[in-house]
């Protein structure tokens, strides 16, 4: 039976391995011999016999003493052993590593932010929940809100909240648990009755300026005009344009309102128009879902991986074959001189020694 032909698009995991992180270090193994080559030997003068006659010696031997050389041979297992230690000490300092399989990671590539509007008219009952109960309009953007995080696995979300003025609620955070959980908790008017919507966008745009990812995303929520903004919100969209931020505007409630609850919906379509986003309008809760469900396939999950491969340096190991090999070289070195020194020979022969007896 023919192999299945090979499948594109499938990633090979590399196995482990043993690597080198200076493996040029290796050139150094040569150098004793290079040295051994090229220097001279170290020349010592020293006497070759002492003996205090020995003027004496040369009268009665008739022989005239002259200078030589005597040229010291190492054995070849000291020599051996001096290769493998030189050899142990390079490969230390080449440091031996020990790489593990890949180990990879996702990290968020996109921010996304949300503007909440949290003024009065938030708490209008006009909207409806899942289960066709008349509920008031935060509760059922709360609702919709927390299903469209759950599917935000992969980036990074924060909230703002705004009113009076814009106050952070999330700080950008990959753990949406917790900005689910906070969002729950937000209440209408804890931010102040009014609408500041340009600065909520300017506060927005404070925020991204740590962020290094990417795709820079606001979703903005209101259902009122702009009447207390020391930004107004064309101006703060353009500053958002060009630090490559687009923003999404929804707005929720009644259209043909007026005063203070009127929506500004021009404004909001300019703010999304110059930053690249859409504009979309809610007027019940299906609609408000249906916007964060295109919202959803409009700004999809996006995530870096990245691999990481963990390494284990092992220079120890040379270190330590070192240390044992040049210590067993030494006691081993030892052994015929403590050998030699024994005092049992001469014990022996002492208690074998008799006096003389004279005939």
């Amino acid at each position: 039976m023919a192999p299945d032909p090979p499948r594109s698009g499938i990633k090979t995991e590399r196995l482990a391995m043993l690597t080198l992180a200076y493996p040029w270090l290796l050139l150094l193994l040569p150098l004793p011999w290079i040295v051994h080559r090229m220097v001279p030997p170290r020349i010592e003068r020293r006497p070759a016999v002492r003996v205090p006659f020995f003027a004496t010696l040369v009268a009665l031997t008739g022989a005239a003493p002259q200078g030589g050389t005597a040229v010291a041979r190492r054995g070849i297992w000291r020599t051996a052993v001096l290769i493998l230690c030189w050899c142990l000490s390079v490969g230390a300092l080449a440091r031996p590593q020990w790489i593990e399989p890949p180990l990879h990671r996702d990290q968020p590539a996109r921010d996304l932010l949300l503007l909440v509007d949290l003024s009065g008219s938030m708490e209008t009952r006009d909207f409806t929940d899942a289960s066709g109960v008349a509920v008031d309009r935060l509760t059922a953007v709360k609702q919709v809100l927390d299903d469209f995080l759950s599917r935000r696995d992969g980036d990074r979300v924060g909230v703002v909240v705004f009113g009076n003025a814009p106050f952070t609620l999330v700080p950008f955070t990959a753990d949406l648990g917790l900005c689910r959980r906070l969002v729950q908790e937000m209440q209408v008017g804890m931010a102040g009755p009014r609408t500041v919507f340009g600065d909520a966008i300017g506060l927005g745009i404070t925020l991204f300026e740590r962020s290094t990812v990417p795709a820079k995303t606001i979703i903005a929520l209101t259902d009122g005009n702009d009447t207390a903004s020391r930004v107004p919100p064309a101006e703060a969209a353009r500053v958002a344009k060009d630090k490559a931020i687009t923003i999404h505007t929804i707005a929720i409630g009644d259209p043909t309102a007026v005063g203070e609850d009127a929506l500004d919906e021009k404004a909001l379509r300019d703010v999304a128009d110059a930053t690249g986003g859409g504009f979309f309008r809610a007027l019940d809760r299906t609609q408000l879902a249906e916007v964060y469900q295109r919202l959803d396939a409009i700004e999809t999950r996006k995530v870096d991986t990245v691999s990481v491969r963990p390494r284990t340096d092992l220079f120890w190991v040379p270190l330590a074959a070192l240390t044992i090999l040049s210590m067993a070289a030494q006691t081993l070195g030892l052994l015929p001189r403590l050998r030699r020194g024994s005092p049992s020979g001469r014990a022996d022969g002492h208690s074998a020694a008799t006096p003389g007896v004279r005939p």
